[in-house]
């Protein structure tokens, strides 16, 4: 009977168009995808990273980097990236950074992506690829590490993901992440990415982790029975999370940290540089967070659904009204009634009801939710002012908090990430 793997890669891999240049794929239990879009000023510092990692684990690890743009791209965005891959060739061949490199081409003339096309379709490109290197090799422990070419790794970035499947098992699991902190917005954008996360986190929804693209591993059958990579210009890698949320379960990586750039960009249209440059640029609006009223009654929701399985929808609605008229309102637009009517149909088992349930109040529900209730209720503020609330309503250490607040927006960021990392240590919540 054939795999789910050796389906993927015969139905849906994106291989032929854009070949893998590589030395030798010998022996590889891991790849590392890195998509490049005009990134000379960055790439070779994150390889040099790379390179820093032990031995034993560069020479199983495959490094992919796919460099890519469009045919409208500009003039300069293309020669950059030519110059990209010839050093890229030249790294490959002499050994450089001590790393096993493969370079694909979606740069040049009749290689370049299609319109509309950007870094999701790299990234997919590159793991469909380190999917086939893989499957030909037979590892026992495949894993795909979806990295950035503006984000550096740590010394132990390698075997700390290694070690991690090997002793968990993990279908798949998201590393630690700390941006550089270059400018101010990237202070305020990072607290509002851990006060959505801790929020979440307190919430009880499953879809808590923070999506970057930098930081999402996965074993190779988890790849495949997702469907692979999406082709989103952004975003991708929030739906890619999702799809790993809902299929299996997703955990943590605490002994080792990316750092990705929190350099202004505008390379796609959402996401963590344009955030940094308009608030940087003036051409914006500041960056700020979710109400924390907004995940006290989105956890309600939760508890309720996941206690109510065999009540009626109508009869959630009613309570979910209770609870907040705008989460009711929100829930009918969503036509939650017939989805929960049709759960309760297929599925009696209690924990499949839950997971179901879950499958349909997924990340992108839940997002559209609180934006619900902020639109209606709870409007988004400052970090600097939710904070000291969501601290309280979450049971964060106050008194380490209130210390960290004396000191700045810098040190309550510091507090902020040791928070997360010692939620990773608690049960992990999930989909199934």
């Amino acid at each position: 009977m054939i795999s789910p793997i050796e389906k993927y890669l015969c139905k849906r891999a994106a291989l032929d168009a854009r070949p893998l240049v590589a030395s030798s794929v010998l022996d590889v239990d891991q790849v590392v995808v890195i998509p490049a879009y005009a990134e000379e000023s960055f790439l070779f510092h994150t390889l040099a990273s790379l390179g820093v990692n032990p031995t034993e684990d560069r020479e199983r690890t495959l490094v992919i980097c796919v460099v890519n743009n469009r045919a409208d791209d500009s003039m300069d965005v293309k020669r950059e990236n030519q110059r990209v891959l010839a050093e890229l060739d030249a790294a490959r061949r002499e050994g450089r950074y001590g790393l096993r490199l493969a370079v694909v081409d979606a740069a040049s003339e009749k290689c370049e992506l299609p319109p509309r096309e950007g870094v999701g379709a790299a990234r997919k490109i590159g793991l469909d690829w380190g999917l086939a290197v893989l499957a030909s090799t037979g590892a026992d422990r495949a894993i795909l590490l979806s990295l950035d070419a503006d984000t550096l790794v740590e010394a132990n970035y390698l075997p700390a993901v290694r070690a991690h499947y090997a002793n968990h098992n993990s279908w798949a699991a998201a590393t630690a992440y700390a941006h550089a902190l270059d400018n101010d917005a990237i202070v305020q954008y990072e607290l509002y990415l851990r006060c959505h996360a801790i929020g979440l986190r307190h919430a009880g929804s499953p879809y808590w982790r923070t999506a970057l693209g930098s930081r999402i591993t996965c074993s190779a059958e988890a790849y495949a029975a997702v469907g692979g990579m999406n082709r989103r210009t952004a975003g991708e890698d929030f739906y890619f999370l999702q799809e790993l949320v809902k299929t299996g379960d997703v955990r943590d990586i605490a002994i080792t940290c990316v750092h990705p750039s929190g350099r202004a960009s505008r390379r796609v249209p959402f996401g963590t540089g344009p955030r940094v440059h308009a608030a940087t640029s003036g051409q914006g609006d500041a960056i700020l967070a979710y109400n924390p009223e907004a995940y006290r009654v989105l956890r309600a929701w939760l508890g309720l659904a996941e206690k109510s399985l065999d009540a009626s929808g109508d009869r959630l609605l009613r309570d979910a009204e209770a609870i907040h008229p705008a989460l009711a309102s929100f829930l009918r637009t969503s036509k939650f009634e017939k989805a929960w009517e049709s759960s309760r149909g297929n599925h009696r088992d209690d924990a499949r009801m839950v997971r179901e349930f879950h499958r349909w109040f997924d990340g992108l529900k839940t997002l559209r939710a609180i934006h619900a209730l902020r639109d209606a209720a709870f409007p988004s503020q400052d970090p600097a002012i939710i904070l000291p609330g969501l601290v309280a309503l979450t049971g964060l250490d106050e008194i380490v908090f209130a210390e960290a607040h004396k000191n700045g927006p810098a040190a309550v960021l510091a507090f902020m990430r040791e928070s997360e990392l010692n939620l990773y240590s608690s049960h992990p919540l999930a989909v199934q």
